[in-house]
């Protein structure tokens, strides 16, 4: 997709998943929209309402996010009718396959029209696993389906791979701790403030951090889903790795991302859209790459996406200034670090989603934002997203600043 850019990326904040969080007094489509007038605000009005499409990700398709969550929010933010509404469901990946599907259609088509694409989860209005799929709670068909509760296999990860919880605790603590260090350095330029219907802010950073989080202090926690293996979830692990005895159940939920409310968009399009709107791009798309693996070890298919982009780049870790990938489950990057060695520096240096949450429709496009705004804050060039998901999704972006 090397004629693809990106002309603007903005997050709102991440607030708690409780009647009392910080944004759960706004609906899904409401909190989208406050983007929608940030983006028209820094880059135009036309730049927005003539855009060609709208692409939203979202998980939990039901109740306040149900209805066809991207064309209510279209409807919401009153863009013209000739925008296109789509929403997509690719789990926790679904934020960065929006952007990709957009800045594709851009590619492919050749014309001069932007591009409104990311993702959004509301979960203190839509809870994990909300709409209730049959194969959630029906032990038959998880069996045949091979489906496992991703904190699970966040456990099988470790079991494999002989991580302690004193190593998943480690870099839970460096999370909380960068990403608390970001913000007392002044903010995030990405973030937009997001308000009430009476103008005041309800919230303009991301709730969950915690500064001063020690690996001591984590140790506390207990690992918590050792009774939920036993139900029969531990069985379908066993059985689909038959070298293992047990599993070893170590994550607790301070190495879990915080459940939490956020948005997410990006404008992209071609060089001329950004002419058309009198507009210029922050960054190139480079390549974007959706992956799939094992439902059962099912975190490993971010690995797989970044292993193919590199593959078909001929780019290694070490050529990028900044690294974007989704701590998913605590298991996730303490692998990133021992196998694949790239420099930590380099590697959510404002800390990432064990720290401050993981929304996960919106989570691929929150990472797009924290890139850019990462790269521009830092004066790098070169960046890469690696985003995981639940039963083996997985999805990978290069971009280039321009």
């Amino acid at each position: 997709m090397t004629q693809t850019y990106i002309y603007d990326a903005v997050r709102s904040p991440r607030g708690k998943a409780k009647d009392d969080g910080g944004l759960a007094a706004l609906k899904p489509h409401a909190l989208t929209g406050q983007l929608i007038e940030a983006l028209a605000a820094r880059n135009g009005a036309d730049a927005v309402s003539q855009a060609a499409s709208l692409t939203l990700g979202c998980v939990g398709q039901v109740g306040a996010q149900g209805g066809h969550i991207a064309l209510v929010t279209r409807l919401h933010a009153g863009l013209p009718d000739v925008v296109r509404a789509l929403t997509i469901n690719n789990y926790c990946v679904s934020g960065l396959t929006a952007v990709g599907m957009a800045a594709s259609e851009a590619d492919a088509s050749g014309d001069d029209r932007l591009r409104l694409s990311g993702g959004v989860e509301m979960m203190s209005a839509v809870p994990f696993m909300g709409d209730k799929a049959h194969y959630y709670a029906d032990a038959k068909t998880a069996a045949a389906l091979r489906y496992v509760p991703v904190a699970l296999s966040a456990d099988l990860m470790a079991t494999m791979e002989g991580f302690s919880k004193d190593d998943l605790d480690a870099v839970t603590a460096r999370s909380h701790n960068r990403a608390a260090a970001a913000w007392e350095r002044g903010g995030l330029s990405e973030v937009i403030a997001i308000k009430g219907e009476d103008g005041q802010v309800m919230l303009d950073r991301d709730e969950s951090v915690r500064a001063g989080t020690t690996p001591e202090g984590l140790g506390r926690f207990a690992p918590a889903f050792a009774e939920m293996g036993a139900a029969g979830f531990d069985a379908v692990m066993l059985k689909a790795r038959p070298e293992l005895n047990a599993i070893n159940h170590v994550h607790s939920v301070a190495n879990c991302p915080p459940v939490c409310d956020g948005a997410a968009l990006a404008l992209v399009g071609s060089k001329g859209a950004g002419e058309a709107a009198g507009i210029k791009p922050k960054a190139r798309i480079r390549a974007a790459v959706e992956a799939t693996g094992d439902p059962v070890l099912q975190l490993t298919a971010g690995f797989a996406a970044m292993e193919q982009i590199l593959k078909e780049t001929g780019l290694k870790l070490s050529d990028f200034d900044r690294i974007e990938f989704m701590e998913a489950f605590a298991a996730t990057p303490v692998k990133f670090e021992r196998d694949y060695k790239p420099d930590m520096d380099k590697v959510n240096p404002e800390g990432g989603h064990l720290a401050m949450g993981h929304p996960m429709g919106a989570s691929g496009a929150i990472l797009l934002a924290t890139m850019l705004g990462g790269l521009e804050r830092s004066g790098g060039s070169l960046g890469l997203i690696v985003a995981h998901g639940g039963s083996g999704v997985g999805s990978a972006m290069v971009v280039e600043r321009v």
